[in-house]
């Protein structure tokens, strides 16, 4: 889902006027695959095609409240933001309580707020979609360091005795006094200790396989080293991130990127680490993140640092810079474009 003309937006309204002013804001920010319901049951016809649905409260056979259980309650369900005339503070409540991603009224600060709404509705399934590959990627590592380990064994406890199995068929082989089947017998075993040790090959093998594209614009691990793939060894980076699932996405990135990845848990951590020689990026996204005051506190970075500093904020951004962030970048990311970000924070401070 980075790019925004991929995302698949349903509008459920039956106001002409209303879906006509929405689909254009849409077609301006990049959302081309839009599609239009004017009721209830329409839109659970069709939910299973969208990735986004913006939601009228009022239908012609239900109300949008009664209708949003049932279409994120389906197997890999749509966001969903709820599009009203009614600004009501309950109604604004029960659909967030229900599973709305957000409330939206039909005011003058539709034309303002709709694009923003759902861009970050975007960038969070994109979020959702690189994490998801992140886990299975993790689960894909661990079973080839396992089938390493293994491979590892197998050689430590096979090849020097399949080595010796093959030198004593071989001698055998040797002697012209040995014909017929016996001869016919040896060769096969041969054969057989040959495939064995093919076999342990293929295995050893398998640790050298590698990952592609798993999102557009996304290239995620390579199992291999930074030199075998051809990464250019970038330094250290130090993560201070407090959400587990944004810390191995923003890891998994950066270590394909060709940097050394090291967590730190605290401002203390952080800064101790932050000293050392070849700390080139440092990225922040602590408790409290939405509040750069709070995130930054106990880590005051040296002006004249080496590093680049990108914090990752939550909510009012403007404040971040002012607390000696060189790049400030919102949640949630855009995982199609973090890496390009980072490095351009990098070479900016650094050089290439």
């Amino acid at each position: 889902m980075a790019d925004p003309a991929a995302l698949r937006v349903l509008i459920v309204d039956d106001d002409p006027a209303m879906v006509a002013l929405i689909r254009t804001l849409l077609l301006a920010g990049g959302y081309q695959r839009v599609t239009v319901c004017t009721s209830a049951a329409a839109a659970l016809a069709h939910a299973g095609e969208a990735d986004l649905i913006l939601l009228d409260h009022q239908l012609p056979d239900d109300t949008g409240i009664d209708l949003l259980p049932r279409l994120i309650g389906r197997p890999s369900p749509p966001s969903v933001v709820m599009v009203t005339g009614e600004g009501n503070e309950t109604l604004a409540a029960a659909a967030l309580r229900a599973g709305a991603e957000d409330y939206l009224v039909k005011d003058g600060q539709l034309r303002d707020l709709l694009p923003q709404i759902v861009e970050r509705v975007r960038r969070h399934r994109a979020l959702e979609e690189a994490q998801t590959a992140v886990e299975r990627e993790l689960v894909r590592a661990e079973r080839l360091a396992a089938i390493g380990e293994m491979t590892v064994t197998l050689h430590h406890e096979i090849n020097n005795p399949l080595m010796s199995a093959s030198a004593e068929v071989e001698l055998l082989l040797a002697d012209r006094s040995i014909n017929g089947d016996r001869r016919e017998g040896l060769t096969s075993v041969r054969e057989s200790l040959l495939r064995i040790r093919d076999i342990i090959k293929k295995a050893g093998d398998l640790r050298q396989a590698s990952s592609e594209d798993y999102l557009a614009g996304l290239r995620m691990i390579n199992l291999g080293s930074a030199a075998e793939a051809g990464i250019h060894h970038r330094g250290r980076a130090l993560l201070w991130i407090a959400d587990e699932a944004t810390a191995r996405l923003a890891a998994l990135i950066l270590r394909h990127e060709g940097f050394t990845v090291e967590r730190v848990g605290s401002a203390r951590e952080l800064t101790s680490g932050a000293a050392r020689l070849g700390v080139t990026l440092v990225v922040v996204s602590a408790p409290g993140a939405s509040d750069p005051a709070q995130a930054f506190s106990g880590f005051r970075p040296d002006r004249s640092r080496d590093y680049a500093l990108v914090a990752l904020i939550a909510g009012d951004t403007s404040a971040a810079r002012a607390a000696g962030a060189d790049r400030v970048l919102p949640l949630p990311f855009d995982p199609a474009t973090l890496s390009e970000e980072l490095l351009s924070a990098v070479a900016s401070r650094l050089g290439p």
